[in-house]
């Protein structure tokens, strides 16, 4: 009878480096054969043991699943074979499972993804993951999807419905297609799926994203800001603090900030670990978000305790109250901008998220794309490029001047 393990197989890449593949390995008379799950593992996360990734692996819950799963398939086709008396070689075993691949359904591993996100308390980006499925299968009207209907005409259709039935933008089209696109990798990465039905790239479908016009507050603008006199400890005064410490802090996301704890702080350094990639973070704390601090000093008790006040009490134990607690509270903090804006003889739409995009505007091209993109904590520095042009407009004025200059005429 066949035998079947799960191994860490052994490979010498192009640069002389020993890589170790997560693959099942089966042996029938004397032979063996290999199935590889796509997957490279340090073998300090293998336990040989139990056949299983250890918990130190950041994918230990999915590669696990993805053992069982697999592991059910291969031992079923030798013990059918067994029980015919059938003579039937390693390769044919492997062979008979890469047949069943079409088994896995694009559904199937959408919800998988987006349960190994809900594992990782990454519930912002599951809810989200969660709402594009919801759409796709509400096109598609079917109860499962198989990787070879997902092609070029499906994409096409569901783009189509989405502008004229469902009224989005471009860019959440796009974003739906990028998740797509994310689970067809997952499944071609798996062997799940053959490179030849993905329905991306060139002569394909092409993701790209419409260009969009940010607009953030000018100089004079953040002054109007800093100069209102409010009432403390009212939303108002709440909000405004946020606001502009977010912006001092190169327009730190409001998440990130709501969810500040003053032993972040040390040295006058603020230290944390960004929610929305899990990056640690370390910045210099400018004297004008010192002072917003220095505000709320009073109602610290512990060094542990969160520095602004809307997540305050809230059980933690629960991702989902945080999750939606936090965006109760951004909503609030938005209504209040408005009100600031008015306020303050600002004739512009003021929310969380433009604190990013008025630093961004400031910044316009006084310091090095290099630094903005440490400013920002980008990851690419092509990202900050693309994101400080919509900023950058002296340039072009200038110019524009310039090019004008032959005329002398007035109008």
């Amino acid at each position: 009878m066949a035998k079947l393990k799960v191994v860490l197989h052994p490979k010498i890449d192009r640069k002389k480096k020993k890589q170790y593949r997560l693959a099942f390995r089966v042996t029938a008379y004397r032979r063996r054969s290999y199935l590889y799950l796509g997957y490279d593992i340090d073998p300090n996360d293998w336990n040989e043991e139990f056949e299983k990734v250890r918990k130190t692996h950041p994918k230990h819950q999915l590669l696990n699943r993805l053992i069982r799963k697999k592991y059910d398939q291969i031992d079923d086709i030798i013990f059918e074979a067994a029980s015919k008396n059938e003579k039937i070689t390693a390769s044919q075993i492997l062979d008979k499972v890469r047949d069943k691949l079409d088994d896995t359904t694009f559904y199937a591993l959408a919800e998988e993804h987006i349960e190994d996100l809900k594992q990782a308390n990454k519930l912002n980006r599951a809810i989200s993951d969660r709402s594009k499925l919801n759409r796709i299968k509400e096109f598609s009207k079917k109860k499962t999807l198989n990787f070879h209907e997902v092609d070029e005409l499906f994409l096409r259709r569901l783009k189509t419905y989405l502008l004229t039935k469902r009224h989005v933008s471009e860019r959440t089209v796009m974003n739906l297609f990028v998740f797509m696109r994310l689970i067809f990798n997952e499944a071609i990465r798996r062997g799940l799926v053959d490179y030849k039905l993905y329905p991306f790239g060139k002569g394909k479908i092409q993701i790209k994203y419409p260009p969009t016009l940010k607009i953030g507050l000018n100089e004079e603008e953040i002054l109007k800001l800093e100069n209102l006199v409010l009432q403390p400890e009212t939303q108002l005064w709440h909000s405004r603090n946020i606001f502009l410490f977010s912006f001092y802090l190169a327009g730190m996301r409001i998440s990130d900030v709501l969810n500040l704890r003053w032993n972040s702080i040390v040295d006058q350094r603020l230290t944390y670990k960004m929610r929305k990639n899990n990056k640690l973070d370390s910045i210099k704390i400018p004297e004008k978000a010192y002072e917003i601090l220095e505000m709320y000093r009073h109602d610290q008790k512990s060094s542990s305790d969160l520095i602004f006040p809307y997540l305050k009490g809230i059980q933690r134990s629960s991702s989902r109250n945080e999750y939606n607690t936090t965006k109760s509270s951004i909503k609030k903090i938005n209504k209040y901008l408005k009100e600031l804006a008015t306020k303050a003889g600002i004739d512009k739409k003021i929310t969380s998220h433009i604190a990013r995009h008025s630093f961004g505007n400031i910044a316009g091209d006084k310091v090095s794309p290099q630094m903005l993109q440490k400013l920002y904590r980008h990851s690419h520095l092509s990202t900050t490029i693309g994101y400080q042009g919509n900023f950058i407009h002296a340039t072009s004025d200038n110019a524009l001047e310039e090019i004008l200059k032959f005329s002398t005429t007035k109008i």
